[in-house]
């Protein structure tokens, strides 16, 4: 399976960076009170929404904070066989 991806980690990371932010501010929740809400320092929150950059940890924290938990939950639960080879793999 060869699959081009054309943004690097760092561009997706933002955009996801990006995505939480606008549902902290849609939800009315302000950097510090995300903080104090998640138990992830301000510093970390506010380096997230600029640059993309958080720990696993960190980002289910404030997942679970926006009552986001399910996304995270899910993540790679559904990613579909890339060959019949990896079909075979799993069932062994």
């Amino acid at each position: 399976m060869s699959e081009y991806i054309w943004e690097t980690a760092e561009e997706i990371n933002l955009q996801l960076a990006r995505r939480i932010s606008r549902i902290r501010k849609r939800r009315g929740i302000s950097q510090e009170q995300m903080s104090e809400r998640c138990g992830v320092s301000y510093g970390s929150i506010k380096r997230f929404e600029r640059t993309g950059q958080i720990s696993l940890l960190s980002l289910t924290r404030i997942a679970i904070a926006l009552g986001c938990v399910d996304e995270i939950r899910h993540l790679f639960e559904n990613v579909p066989y890339g060959s019949i080879e990896e079909v075979i793999r799993e069932r062994e």
